[in-house]
């Protein structure tokens, strides 16, 4: 019998999105299973209230919580370094691999290796997030190389209410971006519902779709050596030869080979 598979990720407690939709691609695949453990996030502005939800002490509590159920990695499910930095992110896996034994990855870290090795040049950035943030976020996406070519935002704080925008509604944000000449659309939101659009978005413009949700659940199955092709139906990321033989992501302060 093949051994079981756990991954493990760490939730912002009024997301909504994440949880289903990672459940949703992982349907049907034997022995895979993943598990959650949240801490408070319930807004996303540059106050300083909002930025000391992101405290590493309390995601490494999530962390440990999630360490008894012998999980295979741990990642933290979010984008909160795309505007507090990336040394954030890298310092948190870190902590949570020396805190635990366990591997780590995240969200953020997994984008800028992703995007490098596929040499995106002109992103098309789609978020709920407040101008401000979206400002910072471009800013630090640019000081890695990641040029955000196009962008579009809806302008929201209320974590909550990012979950509450259709899909179909970030379907016409991505084509926005996408008809602007981007080479690659991200959605940078985990309670943002655009894994479900990226597979048909990807075969009408011929251009990478890459959600969030989709992204870390990605970097997981990586970090626990797991083939990501075994995930049908959900976008180039998983369905490209090309794309998992040539990427890397970045694991407990190293860069792993998928």
């Amino acid at each position: 019998m093949t051994r079981p598979v756990r991954l493990g990720m760490l939730t912002p407690s009024s997301n909504t999105a994440l949880e289903p939709i990672t459940c949703a691609m992982l349907s049907g695949i034997n022995n895979v299973s993943a598990h959650f453990s949240r801490f408070k996030v319930t807004e996303i502005a540059l106050s300083e209230q909002a930025l000391r939800q992101f405290d590493a002490s309390e995601i490494l509590r999530a962390a440990e919580l999630l360490a008894h159920a012998k999980v295979d990695v741990i990642a933290w499910n979010g984008t909160s370094a795309s505007w507090l930095g990336f040394d954030r992110d890298e310092s948190l896996c870190e902590q949570i691999t020396a805190a635990t034994g366990i591997k780590a990855c995240t969200t953020v870290l997994a984008y800028r290796d992703l995007l490098r090795r596929i040499g995106a040049s002109r992103i098309g950035l789609v978020t709920p997030y407040r101008t401000d943030v979206q400002e910072r976020i471009i800013a630090n996406w640019n000081s890695q190389g990641l040029h955000c070519f196009a962008e579009r935002h809806l302008s929201l704080q209320d974590n909550f209410s990012f979950a509450e925008v259709s899909e179909a509604e970030v379907a016409e944000l991505i084509e926005e971006v996408v008809r602007e000449g981007c080479d690659a659309a991200v959605v940078l939101c985990t309670n943002m519902r655009g894994a479900g659009a990226a597979e048909r978005l990807e075969q009408r413009f011929g251009v990478p779709v890459l959600d969030s949700i989709a992204v870390t659940l990605w970097a997981c199955l990586a970090a626990a050596g797991c083939d990501p092709s075994r995930v049908q139906g959900w976008g180039s990321l998983f369905s490209n030869p090309d794309l998992r033989a040539t990427t890397a992501i970045h694991v407990g302060g190293r860069d792993l080979q998928s």
